[in-house]
């Protein structure tokens, strides 16, 4: 796939997965214990044997930066393979990125450089599995302008995402951005087709199309917003690559984490008794960076004092002291003290649970110090004066912060 550029847009704010992002940009947020949420579209493209990949940059990319060199560094630059961060540089105009289909603009110069066929485009804050090499083929054997790849999800869930309509070919007739009306698949009312953000262009109609909209003054350079929309009103050859088949019944698992109800969600996916998301698969590995820790550890046999993990995933480097932890992912260099409860909850790197914890429904980002006998998720009123709480319930405690 050696004519195959990748761009990885990784410069987003994650509103609304604040306070998660307060320090860090969305795909840095951890999840699943291991990893970054960038690592799954990052190991898709190693596993699909794309080795060539533009990581564009900037907000609060620090992290997101230490993470990919620390974890990513396993490509052969003498093989012409690599990973390498674009930051944002005010190359061609003194703004900063204002849309995807900018991020892409104001890096032309590196387009026109490596001077690859087809650039695959993908966001970096989505948790999923996928082969993208039927796509690229799909994309070649349609002759398409771009190909957009696409799901069906419930229609309660579609005005989050770009809705679109295909035709029995799988041509685009239609598509419309975060609508407050999806439109429903057809025998399938409680469905909608909707975009996944990730598009294979020609090189040379994604170099015009992004240059022909940036000069367009009512356009927020975007390219589910603006150029897609576009080019399906103009005729062109816009074709949807159906992920998910609904009427195969096929499921596929695909995750957008953008809100703190989606990112709890799915991380709760994980610590099912048949996650549809299989993290043990050794055929699709996901790659990231590991420190070398020592085993995760459960002590004391004592029936009133017993470290016991249920139905959770536990990571390297922490430690279970007569402590229990249920449904509950618990990541590494994690410190249980004993007599403590975690139910339903994501206990990031580096916290330290003192006795007599309880912590239920709970997201506790990373380096947190909970004093003995503290509560969270047991008084919503009381969790609202200090923490995030959602709509749903879910508390949130930010990284460092001191109780």
């Amino acid at each position: 796939m050696t004519e195959v550029l990748v761009f990885v847009l990784a410069g987003g704010k994650g509103e609304r997965l604040y306070p998660l992002t307060k320090d860090r940009a969305k795909p840095a947020v951890p999840f699943g214990g291991n990893y970054r949420i960038i690592d799954f579209p990052l190991s898709n493209c190693i596993n699909s044997g794309l080795r060539q990949l533009f990581v564009l940059t900037q907000y609060k990319s620090i992290s997101l930066d230490r993470h990919v060199r620390m974890g990513w560094s396993i490509l052969s630059p003498e093989l012409g393979e690599y990973i390498t961060i674009l930051p944002a540089q005010q190359r061609v105009s003194e703004d900063w990125y204002r849309g995807t289909a900018d991020a892409v603009f104001q890096n032309i110069y590196t387009l026109e450089r490596e001077r690859s066929k087809y650039v695959l485009i993908l966001a970096g804050d989505h948790i999923y599995k996928m082969d993208y090499r039927p796509m690229i083929e799909f994309h070649t054997a349609k002759d398409a302008e771009v190909t957009v790849a696409v799901l069906d999800v419930p229609v309660s869930e579609a005005k989050r995402f770009g809705v679109v309509e295909l035709d029995s070919g799988n041509r685009i007739v239609s598509f419309e951005e975060k609508p407050d009306l999806p439109k429903a698949l057809s025998g399938a009312p409680s469905r909608a087709m909707v975009s996944m953000g990730i598009y294979v262009f020609k090189t040379g109609n994604l170099v015009r199309e992004v240059i022909t909209d940036a000069k367009l003054e009512d356009s927020s350079h975007d390219f589910g917003r603006d150029i897609l929309p576009r080019l399906v009103r103009e005729g062109k050859a816009v074709y949807g690559y159906p992920f998910q088949d609904w009427q195969k019944g096929e499921t596929r698992y695909w995750r957008d984490v953008g809100t703190l109800e989606a990112y709890y969600d799915a991380s709760m996916d994980l610590v099912s008794v048949t996650p549809q998301l299989d993290l043990y698969e050794p055929t699709w590995p996901i790659w990231s960076y590991q420190a070398p820790l020592p085993p995760a550890k459960t002590v004391f046999r004592d029936p009133d004092r017993c470290g016991q993990v249920l139905d959770s995933l536990l990571c390297d480097g922490s430690i279970v002291s007569g402590s229990q932890v249920v449904h509950s992912i618990i990541a590494s260099r994690v410190f249980l003290h004993s007599y403590s409860r975690i139910e339903d909850s994501v206990v990031m790197e580096g916290v330290e649970v003192g006795r007599e914890v309880k912590i239920r429904r709970a997201i506790i980002d990373k380096h947190v110090t909970i004093p003995r006998g503290f509560r969270i998720g047991y008084n919503m009123e009381e969790d609202r004066k200090r923490f995030t709480v959602t709509d749903t319930g879910i508390v949130v405690v930010p990284q460092r912060i001191p109780l």
